[in-house]
């Protein structure tokens, strides 16, 4: 309002010093302005008074790059908008208020290129008069919806061959009915081969109890993510793209579980959907630094492990590839040299590694 106040004390001095000297043509353009001063200044602070900035998201989580549609609602105060702008950090130039209206609405389509929290600055009313004699700025006071979650994308899983990548590690898993894995003990069944009778419970006086058997291969296939050492911020977020892409496909095909870094345990992510929200958001947030999980135990009956690294050029760790039955499959930004990929994801490649194979794997 400094604007408004200059220009009346201006006009105040012409009628002062026109009074003073006794010159009418002073008197004129002072009261002109003296005027002037008073009805702009009163009308952007009646504007002003009261008004108010509404702001509503259409979702508080979107994938990279997809569409974000933000309403903007400005809402004048005593009187309607003598004119200004609406100015917001998502528009690419503040929109104008027309004056004489006392409702501004605005939509703005946003897409985010990278994924991470966000928290929108508010927007502000930049009210002025048509001379821009008076101008005042009224902040929306921040609200819970300001803040945007930017959860990585999701890409195919392109095979470099025939067949299923994401079949226990890039090959055909076991047939469902070789059954070979020891999953406890319960009543026995009238009919069940008399081999997997367990004779030392019969012997104890504990009853007749059967084997209960599962199919080779049962286990959830295993996702690791390492962030450590990433060259660029560009591969990490390869890295977390190709890791959410492969959770959410090996999900879809039955189910998998993935460990983040930091965790101890994995996290199962169902073929229903449970569990991903909650993976997909952390993913979101997933910063450079050493892994410190607990790999050995997670990757324990794991049907398929796949180790996807931020850093190019990454080795397998030695301890998935010593004495384990799963498949390992080694997923890092770009390509490695002299080595064919099974397949693509999200800017990275999956190199399958045979059991107990060694572990100096990479550039």
């Amino acid at each position: 309002m400094r604007g408004a106040l200059g220009t009346g004390l201006l006009g105040l001095a012409l009628v002062l010093l026109g009074v003073a000297v006794d010159s009418e043509p002073l008197l004129v353009p002072g009261v002109a302005l003296l005027a002037l001063g008073a009805v702009a200044g009163g009308w952007v602070a009646a504007a002003a008074r009261g008004a108010r900035i509404e702001r509503e998201l259409s979702a508080h989580r979107v994938m990279e790059e997809e569409p974000l549609s933000v309403h903007l609602t400005a809402r004048a105060g005593g009187l309607p908008f003598p004119g200004g702008a609406l100015e917001d950090p998502l528009l690419p130039e503040p929109a104008a208020l027309r004056s004489g209206r006392s409702v501004a609405r605005i939509r703005i389509d946003v897409r985010f290129g990278r994924r991470g929290a966000r928290t929108l600055a508010p927007p502000v009313l930049a009210l002025r008069d048509p001379l821009g004699v008076a101008a005042r700025r009224v902040d929306a006071a921040e609200a819970e919806d300001a803040k945007v979650l930017v959860l990585p994308r999701l890409h195919p899983v392109t095979a470099n061959g025939e067949g299923s990548p994401l079949q226990s590690g890039g090959r055909a898993a076991p047939l469902a009915g070789a059954e070979v894995e020891l999953d406890g003990l319960r009543p026995y069944r009238e009919g069940a081969p008399a081999s997997r009778i367990h004779w030392a419970a019969l012997a104890r006086r504990a009853g007749l109890l059967e084997r209960r058997l599962r199919p080779e291969g049962e286990g959830r296939p295993l996702v690791v993510l390492d962030a450590s050492g990433p060259a660029a911020t560009e591969d990490l977020d390869a890295a977390v793209r190709a890791a959410a892409s492969l959770s959410h496909a090996l999900a879809h095909a039955g189910g998998c579980s993935i460990l983040l870094p930091g965790d101890r345990r994995a996290t199962a992510i169902e073929p229903d959907g449970r569990g991903w929200p909650a993976v997909h958001a952390r993913l979101a947030v997933v910063a450079p630094g050493p892994s410190g999980a607990a790999l050995g135990a997670a990757a324990a009956g794991a049907r398929a492990v796949y180790y996807v690294a931020a850093r190019r050029g990454a080795r397998a760790p030695r301890q998935l590839l010593h004495g384990g039955q799963q498949r390992v499959v080694l997923v890092v930004p770009g390509r490695l040299a002299g080595r064919r990929a099974a397949f693509a994801v999200a800017g990275c490649s999956g190199y399958v590694l045979a059991s107990g194979a060694r572990a100096a794997v990479g550039a």
